[in-house]
């Protein structure tokens, strides 16, 4: 088969064209945008989809990926405040705003993002003590998100997240806050105990002194009573009734010789009285008693009365 000029020219101009399509069109994945470059100046960026370019005239420069990426920080050692030495780790999350801008304001965009980040850990953990790296860790990652976001954002990226993982002290400073935690839970439980004790004895001197006030109440009492008593005697005796009185001195006797009489310790009692003074005594009080409260009533008194612990009178 002879192909003529023409044909030959027309295969040409089709597979020109092929070819002008094939460099003029882009499609650009999702979570990416594409830098154009036109003799080597930037021109434009390439969202995700299907872009069209000036074949053989522009070119893509940067392929950057737009989505939330992980940077991993390195174990460096710090020295603390306190001339403590400390090694620590960290992880960084970054994501790219301005394709433009982050790829052509830095060059090696991971590598500007990891430095940036050790040397902040060492100057702002650097400024602070042992303890409060320890216990402050969430203040610590807010510092570096915001110190490093501010310094990173003309390279157009977003530092969404700085994070702390391990904080390592050598092992013999972690002996010594081994031991530092010991003394200070020691001291705390000798705190408490000496609260309790504490609170225990001024328990127990209010119970005392409680007790001390209701039992001079009641001796309060009883001498109201014993007073009330020896008034009624007084106000009979100044009526003229004598008997009154001889009630209430053979009453006060009777109850004497009733406790001598019951003391565990006492089995034979002398006394300096004759028996039949002591029989005498205890006759009047039944005559007494029967004047007072009636024959009937009395009877049973008397009969009681009649009975008084056994006492040997002693030989005079």
């Amino acid at each position: 088969m002879d192909f003529s000029g023409f044909d030959i020219a027309l295969l040409v101009l089709v597979a020109l064209v092929v070819l002008v399509l094939f460099k003029g069109i882009r499609t650009i994945p999702q979570g990416y945008n594409y830098t154009v470059e036109r003799f080597g100046r930037y021109t434009k960026t390439l969202s995700p989809g299907l872009n069209l370019i000036v074949p053989f005239v522009d070119r893509i420069g940067a392929k950057l990926n737009m989505m939330e990426q992980v940077l991993d920080v390195p174990t460096q050692e710090i020295i603390t405040r306190d001339n403590a030495t400390v090694a620590v780790d960290g992880v960084a999350f970054y994501q790219v705003l301005n394709a433009a801008q982050a790829a052509y304001q830095v060059a090696g965009l991971q590598n500007a993002i990891l430095n940036l980040t050790m040397t902040n850990i060492r100057t702002v953990m650097g400024s602070m003590d042992l303890d409060e790296l320890l216990s402050n860790r969430d203040a610590i990652n807010e510092r570096l998100l915001r110190v490093v976001d501010e310094a990173a954002h003309p390279w157009g990226i977003k530092i969404t997240r700085v994070e702390i993982k391990d904080i390592n002290p050598p092992a013999n400073l972690v002996e010594s806050m081994g031991r530092q935690m010991m003394a200070e839970r020691n001291k705390r439980a000798q705190i408490l105990d000496a609260e309790g004790l504490k609170q225990s004895q001024i328990l127990e001197a209010e119970g005392r002194k409680e007790a001390a006030f209701r039992d001079a109440e009641a001796r309060e009492r009883s001498a109201e009573a014993e007073a009330r008593a020896t008034q009624v005697v007084s106000e009979a005796i100044s009526k003229g009734d004598v008997q009154a009185l001889n009630y209430f001195v053979a009453l006060k006797y009777t109850e004497a010789l009733t406790k001598i009489g019951s003391a565990t310790n006492s089995k034979v009692v002398l006394m300096p009285i004759e028996a039949s003074s002591l029989i005498g005594t205890l006759g009047g009080i039944g005559a007494i008693a029967k004047e007072v409260f009636g024959s009937e009533g009395t009877a049973g008194g008397a009969r009681q009365a009649s009975r008084p612990p056994v006492v040997r009178p002693s030989q005079t």
